[in-house]
C-alpha cells in the first residue's frame, strides 16, 4: 500500500510540474516506446509463447504489429490532435469566439488482461501518453512472463514518476482501486468490470470498461459457406478462443447448417492438423482453472468436431457442439475458449428476437449476401461493433473506434479515439471587450420579445 501511495504522490507532483503538457515531450515518450518494442521484439514473442503458446506469427499479427501501428499513428498525428478546435458561436453571444482545447486528466490507471497481455497494455498506454497523462499500469498476474517483461521495458523507458508498473494479483488490484485516480481504463471480464466501476464511483472517477459477453455469429442461407467456415474457424480459434470478440456461438440457417459444419471440420484439420493438441503453433488455455471450466462446458450437447484435450499442455482442440439450447450451460456465460455451440434457425426474425432479448454483445458477425438481411440486423440489433462476412478484423484498425455497449462495456479507443478517451475537452468562449450588449442585464422590463427574436 505504501509503495502504491508513494508512486501516486510522485506522479501527481510530476504531472503538476507541467512537463507532460509539452507535445514534444509526449512524442519523444511515444518514440521511446516504439524503440523499446523494436529492441525487445524477440523477448515479447518469447514471453507470449511461454504464457499462451502463441506462435510468432499470431503474436506479431495480434499484438506487436497492432501496437506499432498505434504508436506510429500517434507520433505522426499528435500535433494535429492537440490543436484547439474552433466552433460556431450563437448570435446572442455576439461578439465572441468559441473553441475547445483537449487537456490530460492527470494520473490514470490502466488495468490490462492476460489474453492479449502486450497489446492490451501498450495500446491504451499509447493513448494515455499521447494525451499527456502520467500512468500506473497493472498487468495481469495470469500472464507472468509478459507482465514481468512489461515492467522491465517500461522501467527502461520511463521513471516511475511518469509511468509505473504495479505487479501482483487480487490484493494489488484491491489496493489500487482504493486510491483516487483521475481516470481508469479497464479491460477484462464483466464481473470484475462491475467491481472497478463501483470502486471508481467512490471517487467519481471516469472509467472506460472494455468487457465482453456472448458475441453471436449469424450465417444466413445466402452466405458463401466455404468462406464463412474458413473465417469463422480462424476467428474462433485465434488465441484458442481467448479473445473478447471471438464468435461465441453460431446461429445458422437450417438449410445450410450441414454444409457449414462439414466445411468447418475441414478447416479445423487444414489449419491445425488431425490432432490440434499436438500442434506446437496452437495456443493453450491460460491456466488450469480456465481449462477445467472449459472442460465442464463441453458436456453440453453433442460434439460434432474436436473434443480432444491435453491436460499436460492445457490445450483444447477446436470443438463444435450441436444440440444445445438457450438454456444449456454453455449458453449461460461467455465461453472464452475454442468451443463453438451451434443453434439453427429458420427465420431471421427468430435471430433478431433471440439476440435482442439478451445482454448487448461486444461483437456481432453476419455472413450473408442479402443486403436486406444485412440492413435488418444492423438496424435492429445493438452491439459494440462487428463484421459483415468476416470475424475479428473490425478491431484491427485505427480508423474506427473499438468498444462495447451496455453490459459489454463503455467507452472506446484505438487511433484518435484513444487520445480522446484520455483527454478532457475544455470548452472556451472568449468575449470581446469592444462593447457590451445590455440586453442580458436587469432590469428586464419589456425585453422578453426582443430576447425571443434573437434566440
Amino acid at each position: 500500500m505504501n509503495d502504491i501511495r508513494r508512486i501516486l504522490a510522485r506522479q501527481r507532483t510530476f504531472f503538476a510540474g507541467g512537463k507532460t503538457l509539452d507535445v514534444k515531450f509526449r512524442i519523444d515518450a511515444l518514440k521511446k516506446l516504439r524503440e523499446a518494442v523494436t529492441i525487445h521484439e524477440n523477448d515479447i514473442l518469447e514471453a507470449l509463447r511461454k504464457d499462451l503458446n502463441k506462435s510468432a506469427f499470431e503474436a506479431y499479427a495480434t499484438e506487436i504489429g497492432m501496437v506499432r501501428k498505434e504508436l506510429d499513428g500517434a507520433i505522426k498525428k499528435l500535433p494535429k490532435w492537440v490543436r484547439k478546435k474552433r466552433v460556431r458561436t450563437p448570435l446572442i453571444h455576439f461578439l465572441s469566439s468559441s473553441y475547445m482545447v483537449p487537456e490530460p486528466y492527470g494520473v490514470v490507471l490502466i488495468m490490462s488482461p492476460w489474453n492479449y497481455p502486450f497489446q492490451l497494455t501498450f495500446a491504451p498506454l499509447a493513448g494515455a501518453i499521447a494525451a499527456g497523462n502520467c500512468a500506473v499500469v497493472k498487468p495481469s498476474s495470469y500472464s507472468p512472463n509478459t507482465s514481468r517483461l512489461l515492467k522491465d521495458m517500461l522501467g527502461e523507458c520511463f521513471g516511475e514518476e511518469y509511468v509505473a508498473v504495479v505487479e501482483g494479483g487480487r490484493e494489488a488490484n484491491r489496493e489500487l482501486l482504493e486510491q483516487k485516480f483521475d481516470y481508469i481504463f479497464f479491460t477484462g471480464s464483466v464481473k470484475v468490470g462491475k467491481v472497478v466501476m463501483e470502486a471508481a464511483s467512490k471517487h467519481l472517477t471516469p472509467v472506460t470498461l472494455e468487457l465482453g459477453g456472448k458475441s453471436p455469429c449469424i450465417v444466413d442461407k445466402s452466405a458463401d459457406i466455404e468462406l464463412a467456415a474458413r473465417r469463422i474457424i480462424w476467428g474462433k480459434c485465434l488465441n484458442s478462443g481467448q479473445t473478447c470478440v471471438a464468435p461465441d456461438y453460431l446461429l445458422v440457417h437450417r438449410s445450410v447448417k450441414e454444409q457449414l459444419i462439414k466445411a468447418m471440420k475441414k478447416y479445423i484439420t487444414e489449419f491445425y492438423g488431425g490432432n490440434p493438441c499436438q500442434n506446437p503453433e496452437y495456443p493453450r488455455i491460460i491456466n488450469e482453472k480456465h481449462y477445467n471450466r472449459l472442460r465442464g462446458l463441453m458436456t453440453d450437447g453433442r460434439i460434432l468436431a474436436g473434443g480432444e484435450v491435453n491436460e499436460e499442455t492445457l490445450q483444447i482442440s477446436p470443438t463444435v457442439i450441436d444440440q444445445v439450447s438457450w438454456d444449456s450451460q454453455v449458453m449461460q456465460e461467455e465461453i472464452f475458449g475454442p468451443i463453438l455451440p451451434v443453434i439453427e434457425f429458420s427465420d431471421m426474425r427468430e435471430v433478431i428476437t433471440a439476440v435482442k432479448s439478451r445482454p448487448k454483445p461486444l461483437a456481432l458477425y453476419l455472413f450473408t449476401n442479402d443486403k436486406e438481411v444485412e440492413r435488418r440486423i444492423i438496424r435492429n440489433v445493438s452491439f459494440g461493433g462487428g463484421c459483415i462476412n468476416d470475424t475479428i478484423i473490425h478491431l484491427a484498425t485505427s480508423y474506427m473506434p473499438f468498444g462495447g455497449v451496455g453490459e459489454s462495456g463503455m467507452g472506446r479507443y484505438h487511433g484518435k479515439w484513444s487520445f480522446d478517451t484520455f483527454s478532457h475537452e475544455k470548452s472556451i468562449m472568449k468575449k470581446s471587450n469592444l462593447f457590451d450588449i445590455k440586453l442580458r442585464y436587469p432590469p428586464y422590463g419589456d425585453k422578453l420579445n426582443l430576447l425571443k427574436r434573437i434566440m
